[in-house]
């Protein structure tokens, strides 16, 4: 099975659709990614990440 591509799903989403969409591309619960960017966000990493890939990262 292919993955998907690394878009912003439009359902499934709390804020702009990040963790949704890397969960989607790797295959991983989105809770997993949530609780990584939360915990990244402890050491000031996960914030800057976040809106990165918010920018980046296209609507699907």
């Amino acid at each position: 099975m292919a993955p998907s591509a690394l878009v912003r799903p439009q359902d499934g989403k709390w804020i702009a659709g990040v963790c949704s969409g890397l969960a989607n591309r790797f295959g991983v619960p989105t809770g997993v990614v949530r609780l990584l960017f939360v915990i990244f966000g402890l050491f000031g990493a996960g914030e800057i990440a976040y809106i990165v890939l918010w920018v980046l990262m296209p609507k699907g």
